[in-house]
């Protein structure tokens, strides 16, 4: 009884800080201090995401990469230390292009109100609006976050979930997180828009379990096409993979059909279909419309984007997104 006390104990005090600081986080938490500030990121993801829509997935993984690792704090966009989380591997599929934007959004935003908002907020406030943008779910993003001072390349490779996880490691990953199942089915949904390499895929096409096989978890007829078409050599690490084929640019509910048809691209996205609870989930949301999918998607950003966010006077507000102050 004593340790089951204990953990309890534990438990609650961890508990206390994680609401402490979603408390401190607050929709409109910039309306005094630089009142446009959100519309001056509305305004400039309107006016140019379109000549780059492939952006808005790059941002939106971006934001999920830079919340597991040190919380929502903008340590992803850090290019000022020795080895920064923007190095690792998990964080080379994110496009120079896409932290250009976000520095082009933070010179605006400083230029009206110097020292204000972070770079977290930015972050989060552009993947959101690139993704309603560009057709898909919009989502309340609470505004107070604080940047981060560290960035590891270490702990990136380590904490971001890999495209080859079982569903053991993403349970643990995602646990790790504050995040549970049903986070994991729903955030997993983003693998609708967007792009990937052959490296992701690689092992399931060509080496599987060491001894020159293919993942009997791919369809064959998937797996024939991907390696007659698109990734022809074990070795390719240039070309580029549609995650949801013939839909990557529409955020919809065609991932899951595809997870059903043993199509999903990643060892992670089969593995959703080995637990009977993903599973179901995965059917019930092919079962329901586009909005119920878009309204729990939302839920599921939502709780992500709080995940151990800095606020208070923790961290700093940078003045360039890539470098500390």
């Amino acid at each position: 009884m004593g340790r089951i006390d204990y953990v309890g104990v534990v438990f609650l005090s961890l508990f206390g800080v994680v609401g402490l600081s979603e408390a401190q986080l607050q929709l409109g938490f910039y309306a005094k201090s630089c009142p446009r500030a959100e519309k001056i990121v509305l305004d400039y993801v309107n006016k140019h995401i379109h000549n780059g829509p492939s952006l808005a997935a790059s941002f939106l993984r971006m934001h999920f990469h830079d919340c597991f690792v040190r919380g929502c704090d903008a340590s992803v966009l850090l290019n000022s230390t020795g080895n920064p989380e923007r190095n690792a591997v998990p964080n080379q599929t994110l496009t120079g292009a896409s932290f250009d934007f976000i520095e082009r959004v933070k010179r605006l935003v400083e230029d009206e109100c110097p020292g204000i908002v972070s770079c977290a907020d930015i972050l989060t406030l552009v993947a959101r609006d690139s993704i309603v943008a560009t057709g898909g779910p919009s989502w309340k993003v609470p505004t107070g976050r604080r940047d981060g001072r560290v960035s590891i390349r270490s702990e990136a490779q380590n904490n971001i979930p890999a495209p080859t996880n079982n569903f053991t490691l993403l349970q643990r990953s995602f646990a790790n997180q504050g995040l549970d199942l049903k986070d994991l089915v729903l955030l997993s949904g983003a693998h609708t828009i967007g792009v990937s390499h052959c490296t992701s895929v690689s092992s399931r096409l060509y080496n599987f379990t060491g001894v020159g096989d293919q993942d009997p978890a791919l369809d064959s007829e998937y797996a024939a096409n991907l390696k007659a078409r698109k990734c022809r050599t074990p070795n390719d690490n240039t070309t580029l993979l549609e995650m949801d084929p013939g839909s990557r640019k529409t955020f919809d509910l065609s991932y899951y059909n595809l997870l059903l048809k043993r199509r999903g691209l990643f060892v992670s996205d089969a593995s959703l279909t080995t637990n009977s609870f993903t599973l179901s989930l995965v059917k019930q949301l092919l079962q329901g419309s586009l909005e119920n999918f878009f309204a729990e998607f939302a839920k599921s950003v939502e709780k992500m984007g709080r995940n151990k966010v800095k606020t208070g006077s923790e961290g700093e507000i940078r003045k360039r997104c890539a470098f500390v102050n």
